[in-house]
């Protein structure tokens, strides 16, 4: 387990599996007297309303059950909103100070249907202790006993004994069928619901660059990568390792919501990094030996607006597993979408 004044870098570089942003949900608990679990799932921080109350109590932006006054525990089952291998979970106390679980254990399944009586449940995290009103951060690696390369599409958190919990996250990386495409069919490669992800940038002080990657539109400002206004020399940048290596066919770069601090310009670049551990270093990006190949040369963007690139694509004819986004000077880019042929044969 992190203490939560460690750094932790799986919220900033991988996405929440569980979130409903994708789709997660709670299925069933055995108890939300006083909050319900699907605000677990919630994609927004939890929030503390001073004055807020219900016929039941004190209203609270998590999961809450009433105090057992039984043996046992209180559990809730929730399924993933895309199914995938989990490096890391979040179990967020935060605002539940004098009503949060003493212990919490975490446990996983594969299936292609909603868990039931007969579903086989395996440990993800032991019986730990928790802080109350704090980020209880847990490395699968640290505590897993499956293999840790196996998929999961459900959760079961129980809770000791009993309780309330602000969100549940799940940090990991989607499982992809690729032998489902069919012939020529362009993916988006760069996209979070299929792998990639965000793994450096310069700057992301107003929002994290992760957004620029999530599925959808962006809904408003806040809902895409935006740095802060730049008083140096240079440009900001940020890097996305695609989900699987692959061509670049398409390119379309959406500065939606962005009217008065969209870039005024942005370069895009490509490379194949290979590394000698079968386990990706994402800081081996930033060295000066990675090979920048250009894909599209400066050229200007628009506020509020989508970008489709095709014909401007050079060097195309080759496999790339990174690429990096060059904005000039500075600001915020809604989205961007990597369209190309995964290489099966690699």
């Amino acid at each position: 387990m992190k203490e939560d004044n460690e750094r932790f870098s799986w919220p900033v570089t991988h996405i929440d599996l569980l979130s409903e942003r994708y789709g997660g949900q709670a299925l069933q608990c055995n108890d939300e007297f006083f909050a319900e679990a699907n605000n677990l799932v919630k994609r927004a921080e939890p929030v503390f309303l001073e004055e807020e109350y219900t016929d039941r109590g004190k209203w609270m932006d998590g999961w809450e059950s009433r105090r057992r006054r039984t043996e046992g525990h209180d559990w809730c089952i929730l399924r993933m909103g895309i199914s995938g291998i989990i490096q890391a979970v979040n179990v967020d106390t935060t605002h539940f100070k004098g009503n949060a679980p003493s212990h919490i254990t975490l446990e996983g399944c594969f299936s292609e249907k909603d868990p039931d009586e007969n579903t086989q449940w395996h440990t993800l995290v032991q019986h730990h202790a928790v802080k109350p009103d704090s980020h209880n951060y847990f490395e699968l690696t640290e505590n897993f006993e499956p293999n840790s390369e196996q998929p999961w599409s459900h959760l079961k958190l129980k809770i000791f004994p009993d309780g309330g919990v602000a969100r549940l996250r799940v940090y990991g990386e989607p499982q992809v069928d690729w032998e489902k495409l069919l012939p020529g069919e362009l993916v988006d490669l760069a996209a979070s619901t299929n792998g990639g992800r965000a793994i450096a940038c310069s700057d992301m002080f107003f929002s994290p660059m992760n957004n620029i990657i999530a599925p959808g539109r962006g809904i408003n400002m806040g809902d895409g990568w935006e740095t802060r206004r730049r008083r140096t020399p240079g440009h900001d940048w940020l890097i996305i390792k695609l989900a699987c290596l692959s061509t670049i066919q398409r390119i379309l770069l959406d500065t939606c919501h962005f009217k008065g601090n969209f870039p005024e310009s942005f370069v895009l670049e490509a490379a194949k990094i290979n590394t000698p551990n079968t386990s990706f270093d994402d800081t081996y990006c930033l060295s000066g030996d990675i090979e920048w190949t250009p894909l599209i040369n400066r050229t200007k963007l628009l506020a509020h607006s989508e970008h489709v690139y095709q014909e401007e694509l050079i060097n195309l004819h080759q496999n790339y597993s990174h690429v990096r986004l060059n904005i000039f000077p500075d600001g915020g880019v809604s989205r961007l979408r990597i369209f190309g042929q995964p290489d099966l044969n690699q």
